[in-house]
């Protein structure tokens, strides 16, 4: 069964996952990381993306950005993905896949999960019980987005912007929303969105996107299609 093309669209922002192969590490020393970030950094400027928020785990990597054109996360990701793997190949005296496949992803509403999203990734270090709070990881974005640490990668989505006038405004009003973990079902569902190459949204949101891509953007319905009486 051919794989479903990517949904994407310029200007809309788009979460990402990419995975070890195997779920096996992909980053083992602290140089493994500064590589990583450099080359994003490169790379998201050279392919037109504009990256809000990143975390960068042991065996896989989330990323939220605006691509500007349709083949723009595509391409940032494909030069991403081989430099680092060189780099690793190299360094490591190791030779084959890097990467589990296709990277995952899904185009996100502004309005009503955009910020969600954000909080989504700079909280896996927690989750993942490698820290109690999202300060205290140094390979994620919540530094810059919360306590205005520099960060040449990132590039404010107009959301957060809105989070106050002044940036110690919004970095006070983004740390606000760290004092509660997200909700289950809000995880449960950038989880399925992501894996499933889905539109995170409401149901307004998911028939605009149908509608713009021309394509199915949400999960399909189990069984077989009911006949129709004559």
């Amino acid at each position: 069964m051919p794989r479903r093309p990517r949904l994407i669209y310029p200007g809309i922002p788009l979460h990402i996952i990419q995975r070890g192969n195997n779920r096996q590490a992909c980053f083992f020393a602290d140089d493994d990381y500064l590589f990583y970030l450099d080359w994003l950094d490169e790379y998201a400027k050279i392919s037109g993306c504009a990256v809000h928020a990143f975390s960068l785990m042991t065996n896989h990597v989330h990323l939220l950005l605006t691509p500007a054109d349709k083949s723009s996360a595509g391409e940032l990701m494909k030069r991403l993905g081989q430099r680092y793997v060189q780099y690793i190949n190299r360094t490591y005296k190791r030779s084959g896949t890097l990467w589990e496949g296709r990277f995952r992803s899904c185009i996100i509403q502004q309005e009503n999960y955009f910020l969600a999203c954000h909080r989504y990734i700079e909280l896996n270090p927690v989750r993942a019980k490698m820290v109690e709070h999202p300060g205290e990881y140094r390979w994620s974005s919540y530094r810059t987005n919360a306590q205005g640490e520099s960060c040449e990668i990132l590039s404010h989505h107009s959301i957060y912007l809105l989070l106050g006038t002044t940036n110690n405004e919004r970095q006070t009003a983004y740390r606000e929303l760290f004092r509660f973990q997200l909700e289950p079902g809000i995880i449960d569902n950038i989880r399925k969105a992501t894996n499933g190459n889905f539109a995170l949204g409401n149901d307004r949101f998911q028939d605009e996107m149908a509608q713009m891509l021309g394509r199915r953007v949400k999960p399909g319905v189990a069984g077989r299609p009911r006949k129709r009486k004559e």
